[in-house]
């Protein structure tokens, strides 16, 4: 009798507002986790991107972000279940190590973080992708959730967080929008548990399908 290797994982994208949940549902999830916050370009390199009119960097912008890197671990942790992943201190703006994630045979993970939206298109091309899922709170209740989180975990400097979260606060519901028209699918934090179990049962055969706008 042959034996086969197991089919290769795919991945669920999980993105969202700064603030919005992600790293809760994956947790609550119990399935294994990629934090692509990991990916963010250290602060000393010159193809940051600055707030207009400010000499903030801007984190939520997609360029703070290595998304090339961040797909080769996706697609490193599907073929392989290994990959190595850089260890991030947002607080320094720096890379300060080196992990290996590895899933072992697990068919189903998690990659969460603000940007996931913009790598659905290269998932889904490469056929990585299970399901791309938006979490959307409302402005007032991210906002709250995200200056709480990033003050007790010393992330940036006080005035620093007050400016980023009410440029976040104005601008919710376009990152919502973008992130949906980029093939995440919005959602509450129930639906997207429900949605991460059926793709950990099998039900979501076709991300193409699951993946599309409501």
């Amino acid at each position: 009798m042959s034996i086969h290797p197991p089919p290769p994982a795919r991945v669920v994208l999980l993105c969202g507002p700064s603030g919005s949940g992600k790293s809760l549902v994956a947790a609550r999830s119990g399935l294994p986790v990629l934090r692509l916050d990991d990916f963010y370009k250290e602060g000393d390199d010159p193809t940051l991107p600055l707030v207009d009119g400010s000499s903030d960097i801007d984190w939520d912008h997609p360029e703070s972000w290595d998304a090339d890197v961040a797909v080769e671990a996706i697609a490193r942790l599907c073929a392989t279940g290994s990959t190595p992943v850089p260890v991030y201190d947002i607080s320094l703006s720096a890379r300060t190590g080196e992990r290996t994630l590895c899933i072992e045979r697990t068919p189903l993970f998690i990659a969460e973080g603000i940007f996931a939206a913009e790598i659905v298109e290269r998932c889904r091309e490469l056929g990585l992708l299970a399901d791309a899922l938006c979490l959307n709170r409302g402005p007032a209740a991210t906002f709250r959730r995200r200056f709480l989180r990033d003050l007790k975990e010393g992330r940036k400097s006080v005035p620093f967080l007050i400016r980023r979260g009410w440029r976040l606060m104005r601008a919710e519901r376009s990152i919502v929008t973008r992130q949906v028209s980029l093939g995440a699918h919005p959602c509450d934090r129930d639906e997207a548990l429900s949605r991460l179990a059926a793709a950990a049962a099998g039900r979501h055969a076709h991300a193409k399908n699951t993946a599309t706008l409501t």
